[in-house]
């Protein structure tokens, strides 16, 4: 489930546990709920099961300089497309690889699929003549923390996402 803050903007993704119990506590709101129109039921209420809620009143998030790198992230970050051939990612590759001094960055870190990554293996890009379809650099916005935290995202929360993209 989707948190979003009292402005709109995405805070975390949370249980669906979580997520009842601050819609109990009147603490959130829900935005939008299971398109199924599925719920939790008690012997008194049924609270329709949330996809996207929002707190009733404003948190203050501390600034962060620097987006963790997480392997969900980095996919986002890369469409889940390789970045040598363009096919379906399903690994992460290290273009500079760890072995020859490269290190475990945004910078270095890109999608890959198997194939292309078996194929690369520990030779340098230029050891090979292939090239990156974009050089990889660290995402900016809050809703990368977001990503970092989420392996598939619901349809419904895309437009938080973009929204919160700064």
């Amino acid at each position: 489930m989707l948190l979003l803050n009292a402005t709109y903007e995405p805070l975390t993704a949370v249980s669906l546990r979580r997520a009842i119990v601050l819609v109990l506590r009147e603490r959130a709101d829900v935005v939008h709920a299971d398109d199924a129109g599925l719920a939790v039921h008690s012997a008194d209420i049924a609270v329709p099961i949330p996809s996207v809620i929002r707190l009733r009143s404003y948190v203050k998030v501390p600034y962060r300089a620097v987006i963790p790198m997480t392997r969900a992230a980095l996919m986002h970050r890369d469409r889940f497309r390789c970045g040598y051939c363009s096919a379906k990612a399903t690994t992460i590759d290290h273009v500079v690889p760890r072995s020859r001094g490269g290190g475990h960055t945004w910078e270095n870190c890109i999608a890959c699929c198997a194939s292309c990554n078996h194929r690369k293996a520990d030779r340098l890009l230029s050891e090979l003549g292939w090239t990156l379809r974009v050089v990889p650099s660290a995402p900016k916005g809050r809703h990368w923390r977001l990503l970092a935290t989420v392996k598939e995202i619901d349809p419904v929360w895309s437009q938080y996402i973009d929204a919160g993209a700064a």
